[in-house]
């Protein structure tokens, strides 16, 4: 062989080893006819040896897709599929409410997806989440890490994808990434001044009852409970009396605190924490789920997830992953950021919008406790505490800071925009389109 052969054989053989692994679904199994939207998933190699493999969605809008906003949905967890998103909160898709029967779940289409208006592109991560592996064993990862690679991704997609290099650009997520999506925006605004990488039309972010400091988030449950009326006056006076303001993390010699906080947990451990009105009826994160419960759909997604004709027709690549998981709470991980509130606060510096919302029945992470550190960013108000409505019943109440940042509650809503999805719809693309909610 000529050591022009050579040479040709090593840039092949590097090409396909980086090759760039993306292809369009025209078909999903459960779901009749061709699909009606433009779907297509894939691969991005992550890190300069790229044994890491991001799985992802990519859905173009039904709009205007080469103008329309571009958005990366990260689901929380950390573990949590993609699928969440697209199948249970705001995709063109969802299952039918039926039993399973052993074949694969049907699928129906919604009235509610944010790809009306926008492009979005759903990522499993970290790996191990959904689709997304890795070549060698995985080792530990953190929201500091994680914050790099998703970076990098959305690099190598746009570059894959320069087309949409110049659409607005918007981060999104729910729940845990509420700790991953404010580091993220501050990392693609370095980054768009960094030389040689391609900037990154990177308008603003949106986030729906966000983990932002989990301790500061336990301890205004309480006080949400209280208002919920799910303990009495007078136990809520003597915790706060006795525990001053430090619930959960008490100290072994405080005896009277600790034995206060054993009787909320009485009055508390049989509500569903992610809906105070929803039924308790079965743990969404095992697989005892009975057909009658809201979260039945979580079982659908796993047997249609785990259907070989449906991992065929998403271009999985064969046996990179065993048994897909919904919420994969196994994956090592660091979490390695104790608050987002810095990273809000360097945003709001730099004239990023954001909409940040919370579903106003969820206890694990209160309203309250998202109000407090969106006043603690101490920007002044610009449009006070009001009702928004859709035909003309109050879906909510909204305020809006000089910083660009939008606050909202979805009355009814719970801790994820499944819960009210249509709600949810409404004042995204009220709020994407730049309308007052």
């Amino acid at each position: 062989m000529s050591l022009t052969q050579k040479f040709l054989f090593l840039v092949l053989v590097l090409l396909s080893r980086h090759a760039y692994s993306g292809s369009i679904v025209k078909f999903l199994p459960g779901f009749e006819g061709p699909l009606p939207f433009e779907l297509e998933t894939g691969y991005i190699g992550i890190d300069e040896e790229e044994n890491v493999q991001f799985f992802y969605y990519f859905i173009k809008s039904d709009k205007n897709p080469k103008e329309d906003p571009l958005l990366i949905w990260l689901n929380g967890g950390p573990g949590c599929s993609c699928l969440s998103g697209l199948f249970f909160e705001n995709g063109p898709l969802a299952f039918k409410s039926e039993v399973y029967n052993g074949s694969v779940p049907s699928l129906v289409s919604t009235t509610y997806s944010w790809t009306k208006t926008a492009n979005i592109i759903f990522l499993d991560q970290p790996v191990g989440s959904g689709f997304s592996y890795s070549r060698t064993p995985i080792g530990k990862t953190s929201d500091t890490h994680e914050v790099k690679r998703i970076h990098e991704f959305l690099q190598k997609w746009l570059r894959k994808h320069p087309q949409f290099s110049s659409n607005p650009f918007y981060v999104v997520g729910d729940s845990y990434s509420g700790m991953i999506v404010p580091a993220l925006v501050q990392e693609i605004s370095k980054g768009n001044y960094i030389c040689c990488n391609p900037p990154i039309n990177l308008q603003g972010y949106v986030l729906g009852n966000p983990i932002t400091h989990i301790e500061i988030e336990q301890n205004y449950r309480i006080p949400f409970a209280h208002a919920m009326s799910l303990i009495s006056d007078e136990l809520y006076e003597s915790l706060k009396r006795f525990c001053k303001g430090n619930y959960f993390n008490v100290d072994p010699r405080n005896t009277k605190c600790s034995k206060l906080v054993e009787e909320y947990n009485k009055c508390t451990d049989k509500i569903n924490m992610h809906h105070t009105l929803i039924p308790d009826c079965d743990d969404p994160n095992t697989r005892n789920i009975s057909p009658d419960c809201c979260y039945y759909p979580y079982h659908l997604v796993e047997c249609w997830a785990n259907n070989e004709s449906v991992r065929k027709a998403l271009h999985v690549k064969k046996g990179s992953i065993g048994e897909w998981i919904r919420d994969n709470p196994n994956i090592p991980y660091n979490s390695d950021l104790k608050s987002s509130v810095p990273y809000h606060m360097d945003n709001s510096i730099y004239g990023y919008r954001s909409l940040i919302f919370s579903g106003d029945h969820d206890i694990t992470m209160p309203s309250q406790a998202t109000q407090a550190w969106i006043k603690s960013l101490n920007y002044s108000i610009v449009d006070d505490w009001r009702p928004w409505m859709i035909n003309h019943q109050i879906a909510g109440y909204t305020r809006t800071y000089s910083n660009k940042m939008t606050f909202a509650t979805v009355k009814g809503g719970g801790h994820t925009a499944e819960y009210l999805p249509n709600e949810t719809s409404t004042m995204f693309q009220r709020w994407i389109s730049g309308q007052p909610l």
